[in-house]
Parts: structure tokens; sequence; C-alpha cells
């Protein structure tokens, strides 16, 4: 039996059903005891305690180090004159451009190499965990040994390793760590190769979840490895090359022990950097050292870096997850 016109049109016209609302329960002191509350909390505070003493507990005592003039023995609460003589100290500016010139060349050198790297690895039929071992053997060893290692390498003699090597086509002994210029690109190098293998072994994992349809695909299109490699591997792996890159760009900014043990901040001061300058205002500067001052710069540095990484993620994070 057939629906008239008007019957269809008081059918389209009828109001919708209502859909009953269901009441939000109200919370209660009571009703959060009955629901396990207490439980919960018991099993969480001692996480909660140990969170608090090991992270919170250093950062509140370092900004209330910041604001005074102490030398862990005698305390003078200064306010913000700490914060005033630091940023007015011509030094500071000087580690800060070391530190931002060492982070760009660790950035234009150390962040494609190691995705490069596993690519090329990625693409081999036979001996892929040897390959992977050789690239991770860097890590291995202790930072402390790899620098000294390295230190001997950059001898300024004739007979230097890296001198020999150049000799043997003609190119003539270069001073290394113990040039201005020379320096930091000499520090980039060792830092980039200590700390190349972790970031390959993160890549090579993150290769393997890329769909091998789409290489198959993009092979039908007769694409060839590099357009392989800027048009599937690359938007393919967004999410980890950014992550990647601000903890890299972290790192960088907190650069110490490089400088520390290969030129201790020279030549000149081309290589101090912003650790290394707090690292003199503690132990170096006077007996004692000034830990108020060097507290202060590094809450300064945290601040910086905490805004620049909320900026990073806000900024790149449709780019992401589109």
């Amino acid at each position: 039996m057939t629906m008239t016109t008007l019957e269809r049109q008081d059918e389209a016209s009828a109001p919708p059903p209502v859909v009953p609302v269901r009441r939000r329960t109200r919370r209660t002191p009571l009703t959060w005891y009955r629901g396990g509350g207490l439980w919960n909390l018991l099993f969480l505070l001692p996480m909660i305690f140990v969170f608090f003493f090991f992270s919170w507990s250093p950062i509140v005592q370092s900004v209330i180090m910041s604001l005074q003039k102490t030398n862990l023995i005698v305390s003078e609460w200064v306010g913000f004159d700490n914060y005033v003589t630091v940023l007015t100290d011509p030094q500071l500016g000087a580690a800060v451009l070391n530190t931002v010139y060492f982070a760009a060349l660790a950035l234009l050198f150390g962040f494609p190499l190691p995705l490069f790297m596993a690519v090329l690895m990625s693409e081999v039929r036979r001996g892929k965990g040897v390959y992977s071992a050789l690239a991770y053997l860097p890590v291995v060893i202790p930072p402390v040994v790899a620098v000294l290692l390295w230190k001997f390498f950059y001898s300024a003699d004739p007979s230097g390793v890296f001198n020999t090597v150049l000799g043997w086509v003609g190119i003539p002994p270069q001073p290394w760590i113990q040039s201005a210029v020379q320096a930091m690109p000499s520090l980039v190098l060792e830092a980039t190769w200590a700390a190349a293998g972790g970031s390959i072994i993160i890549y090579l994992a993150a290769l393997l979840s890329v769909p091998p349809e789409l290489y198959d695909a993009a092979e039908v299109d007769g694409a060839g490895i590099w357009r392989k490699v800027w048009h599937v591997t690359l938007p393919q792996l967004r999410g980890i090359l950014f992550i990647m890159l601000i903890l890299q760009v972290i790192a960088t900014a907190q650069v110490f022990l490089e400088p520390f043990l290969f030129t201790g901040g020279g030549p000149a001061g081309a290589t101090r950097t912003i650790l290394l300058y707090i690292y003199d205002k503690a132990f170096r500067n006077s007996l004692g050292g000034d830990y108020g001052e060097a507290t202060a710069v590094s809450v300064l540095l945290a601040i910086v870096l905490a805004i620049l990484s909320w900026l990073y993620f806000k900024l790149t994070n449709r780019w992401s997850t589109s």
C-alpha cells in the first residue's frame, strides 16, 4: 500500500525523535572513594614522590638558587641581579653565537647523514646486520674515550693521523683544533661520527613501517631510488624526522663534552659554548664559584629551549599528521 503525498509531507515535517539525555553523575568525595580513587592515589604516591623528588625538586631549587648570590656555603638573596649580570655579559653573547654555529653545522651535516646512511643500508641485500653493527659501534665507545682518541687524530704535527692521510693526496698539514677557524668544524665532525649510529638505527626501524606497495607503485611509474626517497620515504617518515630534528636541536644547544675535552673553549674562545660558559661561571672564575649566575644562565637556557620546542611542535603538528 503506497503512501499518499499528504502522508509523506506529514512524515517529513514530523519532529525528530527525542533522544534521552544521560544525566552526568555528580562527582563527590564519596563517589570518588567508592570508585576506588583512594587506592589509585595510594598506588600513585610512590611514583609521584619519586617524580617530584628527582625532577621537579631540582628545578625549583635551581630557580631559587638563580635568585641568590651563593657559593653553596654562604647565600645572599639578590633577586634578578644575576639575570641582569649574565645578560649584559659580552662573553655570554659570544658563547651563544658559538653554540648557534655548532648547532647549525651539526644540523647541516649531522642531520641528513644518518638518514642517507639508513636509506643506503636498507637497500643492501646481504650483510645488513653487519653494517648496522658497524654503524652503531661509535655509540658503544665511551664518549670520553672517543674524544681523546679523536684528539690524538687531530694532532697538528705532520705525523698526525689525519695530517698523514692528507699528505698522501698532497694536502699540507692542518692545525685542526688549534685553529680558531677549523676548531668548531672539527668538533662537529667528531660529534656527528659519535652520534650518527643511534639515529641510523632509529631510521632503519622507521623504514620497516613504510608499506612496500608504495615502492612497487613508484617503480611501476618509473621512479629511481632518489625519486622513491623523495616522494615515498620522506613523506612516510615525516613524524620521526620532526622528532629527531627537535631532539638534535636540544642536544646541540647543550653541547659540552667536545669543547671541554678538545679545546677547553679555545683557541681564543672560538669553541666556548653556553654550557662551557656555565661551567666556567660555577667552577673556574672564583673560589667556590658563582653558582647563582651559573644557575641563572641554566634557567634562561631551559626557558629558551622550552619555548622553541613549543613553537616547533605547534608549527609541525599539522604537517606531521596530515
